[in-house]
């Protein structure tokens, strides 16, 4: 008789174990927590956002959070037109548009290759480059993303001790059409002016790819910059925007020096100076960034 209740009272104790597991099994995994959902950013523009060449790889290998992704989209040689017409777009399209995140931010600076004189790249100021950026602008919003324009990134160039800001006008351009439209605006350009005019010539050096030869570097300690290349030419209109197509291909920006392109110290220092103005200027981002 004993063993036949002790029996008893195992089986019962069985059972309330099993249908306990069975209401845990069934009990629904509740939602994440808002603090948990995930965003992305999706960085689009020229070779001084891109991979070997700009700020965009530390960015987002510094710079965000677990909780965010971060693509980097942005193509060397690139202007605010033919980085749709052969094909960038599409793609940086089908990112924002992929879902499965709370949020995606799509951060787009042009200006370098929209400049004269490069064939195939180049934008009429007045007309096509800000019909460019609001079309961008418009699109981002269509397919359920958050458009962050950029002013483009300053060059590295002096005239007796002076920053050559041949940039200035489609720096401009970008903040007019961040204004018309309502997309929140890093004017990394106005930020990257100041420094880099605070440092001087010969200190801005150390944001090339490659260290400056003797003869570049001593006539940056002079206050006026040459040709990236030569030891003895002079600053001045060839050496401002136009010198940099020759350094600036389509495709991968080259292993050298030059005034345009950023070597890791360079990718570092305007990394640092595009979170701190996103941050500030997209306060819903903070939680994602890393100072």
């Amino acid at each position: 008789m004993r063993f036949k209740a002790l029996l008893f009272a195992g089986c019962l104790a069985a059972g309330a174990l099993s249908a306990a597991a069975g209401a845990r099994a069934q009990t629904p995994v509740p939602d994440p927590a808002p603090h948990f959902n995930a965003i992305k950013i999706v960085l689009v523009g020229d070779s001084t956002t891109a991979v070997q060449g700009g700020w965009g790889p530390s960015f987002c290998a510094k710079h965000v959070t677990s909780f965010a992704a971060c693509i980097n989209l942005a193509r060397g040689g690139r202007s605010s037109g033919n980085y749709r017409t052969e094909g960038s777009w599409a793609l940086a399209l089908s990112e924002i548009k992929s879902g499965g995140f709370n949020d995606t931010y799509v951060l787009v600076q042009f200006g370098h290759n929209d400049q004269p004189g490069k064939p195939g790249r180049s934008t009429d100021l007045a007309t096509e480059f800000p019909a460019n950026l609001k079309a961008y602008v418009d699109e981002i919003r269509a397919a359920g993303g958050k458009p962050v324009l950029v002013t483009p990134l300053t060059r590295r160039q002096f005239k007796d001790g002076k920053l050559i800001d041949d940039l200035a006008p489609w720096a401009e351009a970008t903040r007019k059409v961040a204004a018309e439209t309502g997309a929140p605006l890093i004017d990394l350009h106005a930020d990257s002016v100041a420094a880099v005019q605070a440092m001087g010539a010969a200190e801005a050096t150390r944001f090339a790819q490659k260290p400056p030869s003797p003869e570049v570097l001593a006539a940056a300690r002079t206050g006026t910059t040459i040709a990236a290349n030569a030891g003895g030419a002079s600053a001045g209109p060839a050496n401002t925007g136009q010198n940099n197509a020759a350094v600036e291909p389509m495709g991968q920006a080259k292993l050298s020096f030059d005034y345009t392109h950023l070597g890791e110290t360079g990718a570092d220092y305007f990394a640092n100076m595009v979170t701190a103005d996103l941050a500030k200027i997209v306060p819903a981002l903070r939680r994602f960034l890393i100072p």
